[in-house]
């Protein structure tokens, strides 16, 4: 008798831990889906603007995928680059580039980042620093829509027809409803086929 009541605290021990060891073995909880990643819900909106041949509703989907860029995942980072745009609309460049150098400095994986200081070079019109900076916004975001078009915006300016047909082209193959990109390309189709008569 002596020994049965000996093994009761035992078991009563196993048995108050038994779920806890159990929980501790469980599996992990499941990856998010790919869509609730933002990753996955670019590749997803991409899919869409590719196919979609509505203009407006390709605008959408665009002003979309701009939302998903501007996510830094940073409060100052965002915070700059609402003070940086607020600079650009007063065409307060020098202060925009200065918040701007900031957040490429602060996250140098930030696509949009880049990007933005790349239209301020821009504005300014030192090409060559903006398209450093499209250049390495299109290794961080190749996709980028917005970049590509800038870089087509330079090299026309530069006279550069072919180079800057080439870019809108690379618009078009990710956004084909791009009103302006269309225009351009039928634009400087019709140019260089001139040049070469």
């Amino acid at each position: 008798m002596r020994k049965f009541f000996a093994f009761l605290p035992a078991i009563a021990l196993t048995l108050t831990f038994a779920p806890a060891i159990g929980a501790e073995a469980s599996p992990s909880p499941p990856a998010k889906p790919a869509a609730a990643t933002t990753e996955g819900r670019l590749e997803t909106l991409f899919g869409e603007l590719k196919r979609e041949r509505n203009e407006r509703k390709a605008e959408r989907i665009a002003a979309r995928i701009q939302q998903e860029w501007s996510r830094s995942g940073s409060a100052s980072v965002d915070l700059m680059m609402q003070w940086s745009q607020k600079a650009m609309e007063a065409q307060k460049f020098d202060i925009a580039l200065d918040f701007l150098d900031q957040v490429v400095t602060l996250s140098p994986t930030y696509a949009e980042g880049w990007n933005r200081r790349a239209t301020v070079h821009f504005m300014m019109r030192s090409f060559g620093k903006s398209m450093a900076d499209i250049h390495r916004t299109l290794q961080l975001e190749p996709r980028h829509f917005g970049a590509l078009a800038g870089l087509a915006q330079i090299m026309k300016e530069r006279g550069s027809k072919e180079l800057a047909l080439n870019a809108y082209q690379r618009v078009l193959d990710i956004y084909p409803m791009m009103r302006n990109a269309q225009n351009e390309v039928a634009t400087l189709s019709e140019e260089l086929a001139g040049d070469g008569i």
